[in-house]
């Protein structure tokens, strides 16, 4: 794997709060939120209100999110009395208040995939999860008028069944955490790998029920956003087993185990992606905007203060150390780090003036906060600092200790415009959800069983170009740094499904992380890639005559004006 794609799902493993227990050397993710590991679910710290009267938020600011390049679904809990969610489209809101997977949300207008929400609001500490759900459900009902109803309904989803033999597990004993942990690698955090082994995912499961593992596992063998997991294999109670797999990314490689073939073969269960009934929420009406906040809200709802670390400790890594990164508890660690890899990430931008030296020298970093001793009780190794402060305490944690000074400007810089070449496109229907997913079309074609390294394959429903267009950076990371721009002035809404390579992979090219050039454009029909690997720009020129032209024009970027090669004492 290339230091770009260790680099690459790193950074989207500090994207996603279920990062927090998860820790491994990443292939070029989907966007951040659905390729890893979810950490084990947080014990409720308060049972749920029995109060006929359903609990609502005492205050709520609500408002469309900001613009963002790479807008994922984040934040999502109680911290303190603050409950937060970002870049939410109404979706999430409905999944997550209800409980449900984003999958089984069905019905509503054409907007609701792709409009997105941050929610700021306040309720009483130690809060239950359970309320939290029934408080969210309140406030869509009052400041978007949302109304829904129940009905079960067979969708595609992700099955766990009965194998061919008997199952290979053992029935539980009561020892060791409840749920599938993480185990790091022999040899400890940086160890480096076994040359020519592919990297493996090893999860230790105790007192694990198979509906919580059908929860579980779906995260690996799903597309994003995640189908619902259902668990058909019969069996009762809990049991203990281990299981290890490739990486999302490994598995085109012949000696790479899937998931679902480790399912099969370790646990003598069987995985599948078919369609199956589960519960359902149906959309029947909600606004797309929400009522407006009440007045003075800024002041009676402020923003929190920023979160600092309390403690850092900051060492030159060892010659050999590969790149980790991993929460637990109060901690945050990172080692095998460059100072621009933090800095791409805390601030999200396109770096310029930035030192040689920036991307070659490594750091071990360690970095603690104070937990908050009224904080309610929480699942082992669960992150006990708001996870969506992370970027803003890394930022503070750069400036503190390595003198980090920077400013905001727009300069001219290589990014896409799409233009219609021979425009072979297919009209959308107008009843149809709008939006882009990873995962096949309704036809239910995959290329990617044939040819994995066709691994990143994406559906677009209903979208203008001006939307497809602006999807295509977050859909295909690392081929542009800058958002693409519609050209082609073809107005009306179309279905796209596009099957290409992850960029790097093969001769795909691939854009650098943080100074100039974007991955280029093929000008005509593309030549045949010997490793079977399509780019991006071929894929959408053969596939609809559409062309990814650069162009220069002025982009926001982040210019270093100084930084400390070494920082200051611990």
């Amino acid at each position: 794997m290339t230091k770009r794609a260790l680099a690459s799902l790193a950074l989207a493993l500090l994207s996603s709060a279920a990062f927090a227990q998860f820790v491994a050397p990443p292939p070029p993710p989907p966007p951040p939120p659905a390729s890893a590991p979810p950490a084990s679910a947080p014990a409720p710290s308060t049972p749920p209100s029995t109060s006929t009267t359903p609990p609502t938020f005492e205050l709520a600011d609500v408002h469309s999110s900001p613009h963002s390049n790479q807008p994922f679904f984040r934040g999502n809990q109680l911290f303190g009395d603050r409950y937060t969610i970002h870049q939410a489209t109404m979706v999430d809101l409905i999944a997550n208040a209800y409980n449900l997977d984003a999958a089984a949300v069905l019905g509503g207008p054409a907007w609701l995939e792709l409009d997105r929400f941050d929610i700021s609001a306040r309720a009483p500490r130690g809060t239950s999860p359970d309320d939290l759900r029934l408080m969210l459900r309140a406030l869509l009902a009052d400041r978007f008028h949302l109304v829904t109803h129940t009905d079960t309904k067979s969708i595609p989803a992700v099955v766990l069944a009965l194998g061919k033999g008997k199952p290979k597990l053992k029935p539980a004993d009561g020892s060791g955490t409840p749920g599938c942990q993480f185990q790091p690698q022999p040899g400890g955090p940086g160890a480096r790998p076994t040359p020519g082994v592919i990297p493996a995912i090893t999860f230790a499961c105790h007192n694990q029920t198979m509906a919580a593992f059908a929860q579980f596992i779906r995260q690996f063998a799903g597309d994003f956003p995640p189908k619902p997991a259902v668990d058909q294999t019969g069996l009762q109670g809990a049991w203990d087993f281990d299981i290890h797999f490739s990486m999302q990314g490994q598995t085109a490689n012949s000696d790479a185990v899937t998931v679902y073939q480790a399912v099969e073969e370790q646990l003598g269960l069987k995985l599948e992606a078919k369609a199956a009934p589960v519960p359902v929420i149906v959309v029947d009406s909600v606004d797309e905007k929400p009522t407006p906040n009440a007045p003075g809200i800024d002041k009676t709802l402020p923003p929190l203060p920023p979160a600092a670390f309390d403690v850092t400790v900051i060492n030159p890594s060892k010659p050999d150390s590969r790149m980790m990164l991993s929460i637990n508890g109060s901690q945050f660690r990172a080692e095998g780090i460059t100072l621009q890899f933090l800095i791409n990430w805390a601030y999200n931008q396109t770096l310029v003036g930035a030192p040689k030296w920036l991307n070659d020298d490594k750091y071990d970093i360690l970095a603690k906060v104070t937990p908050d001793p009224a904080a309610p009780p929480s699942a082992p190794g669960a992150p006990q600092f708001n996870f969506d402060e992370l970027q803003h305490m890394i930022q503070a944690l750069i400036a503190d200790r390595f003198n980090l000074k920077t400013h905001n400007e727009d300069q001219p810089q290589d990014a896409y415009t799409l233009v219609a070449v021979n425009p072979k496109l297919k009209k959308a229907d107008p009843d149809n959800r709008s939006g882009c997913k990873n995962g096949p079309g309704p036809d239910g074609k995959d290329p990617r069983i044939a040819n994995p390294i066709l691994s990143r394959l994406v559906t677009c429903l209903n979208v203008t170009l001006d939307q497809f267009a602006e999807l295509l950076q977050p859909m295909a990371p690392g081929y542009t740094k800058f958002p693409v721009v519609n050209g082609t002035g073809i107005q009306g809404s179309y279905d796209f499904t596009l099957s290409f390579s992850p960029a790097g992979a093969g001769n795909a090219p691939s854009a650098p992380p943080s100074t100039s050039g974007d991955a280029p454009a093929p000008t005509s029909e593309p030549a045949a890639d010997p490793s079977g690997a399509v780019a991006l720009p071929d894929a959408l020129l053969k596939t609809y005559g559409l062309k990814l032209e650069k162009q220069r024009r002025p982009e926001p970027v982040l210019v270093i004006d100084h930084v400390d090669e070494h920082p200051t004492e611990n």
